[in-house]
């Protein structure tokens, strides 16, 4: 008896005229595509050539510059101080002798005091007028003069002082002393610091040291 299916090769019937055939299955599935490595970092660009040499040249420039100005504030410093040694140490001082005004503007048994800061007070006291330092015979220190007391007195350690100049009180050993005085050309009194007249050695006799009114 005859097979009434004459394909027994099992072949897939040929498609109908006009249909597409479906591709036939593939026996195990596509595996995933693995991902690609990222790609490397790129190296930081180098400076062009130029860059660095201008740097470089930069920076040897400032050094040429702080090596000379350096030498030349040497230079300077030695020059000055071989011109100093050369010249004369010739002290700045201020004139020995200054005007006082005339014999006339003094009232008698007063002090003077404007000036104290030329280290003089104008005395006129007794018919005489005569210049007083204004150093304490003591240590230096500068008395002042104590109208209502009538003497000049030390702040430092107290010694006082007559209006004639005679210390009387405290650790002053010895008077003040007188500056020269003479009358100018004009009429008025100079008082000259060159001189200085001392009470203890008798110097005060001698006519520079007082001006007779």
């Amino acid at each position: 008896m005859s097979d009434p299916n004459p394909n027994i090769t099992n072949t897939p019937p040929a498609p109908a005229p006009g249909v597409t055939a479906a591709p036939a299955a593939t026996a195990t599935a596509t595996a995933p595509a693995a991902p690609k490595p990222a790609p490397p970092p790129k190296p930081p660009a180098k400076p062009a050539a130029g860059g660095d040499r201008r740097f470089f040249l930069a920076g040897l420039f400032t050094w040429w510059a702080i090596g000379w100005a350096t030498f030349t504030a040497a230079m300077a410093a030695m020059t000055l101080g071989s011109v100093r040694f050369l010249a004369p140490n010739v002290l700045s001082e201020p004139p020995s002798k200054f005007k006082a005004g005339f014999p006339d503007n003094y009232e008698e048994g007063k002090v003077t005091d404007r000036f104290k800061d030329q280290n003089a007070w104008i005395v006129k006291n007794g018919g005489i007028i005569y210049a007083l330092s204004t150093t304490c015979t003591h240590l230096g220190c500068t008395p002042n003069w104590l109208e209502r007391e009538q003497k000049f007195k030390c702040p430092c350690h107290g010694s006082g002082f007559y209006i004639s100049g005679i210390n009387f009180e405290g650790p002053a050993p010895r008077p003040l002393e007188r500056w020269a005085v003479g009358i100018g050309d004009d009429g008025q009194i100079v008082v000259d610091k060159s001189k200085k007249f001392q009470q203890e050695r008798g110097e005060w006799s001698n006519p520079e040291s007082f001006i007779k009114v």
